[in-house]
């Protein structure tokens, strides 16, 4: 047990930059606020990107994305779209954008151990010709992310090393850790098998990702 006096916490910048220096002026200088050439390659070569809102009290969320790699539309040096892909239709992002547009997205090429992160404020879109140019095995999305950038910048690989995130070796046996029913049933207290809940999100996640 921990006891709370027991933790020194830190309340003030000044506080944290005696134990974190201040950046180079090059770290500052990392920004670019635009989409230039090399972002849109990597966000073209991305097919899993990571999106943060938070709702008008500033409670966040951080919800995956995934599409093949390219499905991330960028329209122009400032300016990208992301599409809405059938979910648990609990729409938390979505929500928070309505109460609060700040958005955070990182995007993450497999094998590659530096990320691109941008910051922006976001739109929800349910219809635009762009909407087009997102549709994946014959399904146009409902609805749309369009943000605007202001932030962009790399982000280095020091977080993937520390990781071995793509080191195979490294990554434990699935077998080893629950699934995702048996996980359902302890949460919710359900009487249903875990093998019963198992089977139906197999299913629903062969037949209903578009």
């Amino acid at each position: 047990m921990v006891n709370p006096s027991d933790i020194r916490t830190v309340t003030t910048e000044a506080e944290l930059r005696e134990i974190v220096k201040e950046p180079s002026r090059s770290i500052w200088e990392k920004d670019i606020a635009r989409i230039d050439e090399h972002a849109r390659t990597i966000i073209a070569h991305s097919p899993f990107v990571l999106l943060s809102t938070a709702n008008a009290d500033g409670i966040c969320d951080v919800s995956p994305r995934g599409d093949p790699a390219g499905s991330v539309l960028v329209l122009d040096d400032h300016r990208l779209v992301l599409a809405d892909r059938p979910g648990n239709h609990r729409v938390d992002s979505f929500r928070n954008v309505l109460e609060n547009p700040h958005v955070g997205l990182l995007f993450i090429v497999p094998g590659m151990n530096e990320t691109l992160r941008v910051n922006g404020r976001a739109t929800l879109v349910s219809d635009a010709p762009f909407l087009d140019d997102l549709v994946v095995r014959g399904k146009r999305p409902r609805l749309a992310l369009l943000v605007d950038v202001e932030e962009l910048y790399m982000h280095c690989a020091k977080a993937f090393l520390r990781s071995s995130l793509w080191d195979t070796t490294t990554w434990p046996d699935r077998g080893s850790l629950p699934t995702l029913g048996r996980i359902a049933k302890d949460h919710m207290g359900l009487k249903v098998a875990a093998e019963e809940i198992d089977a139906g999100l197999a299913l629903d996640a062969k037949t209903n990702q578009y």
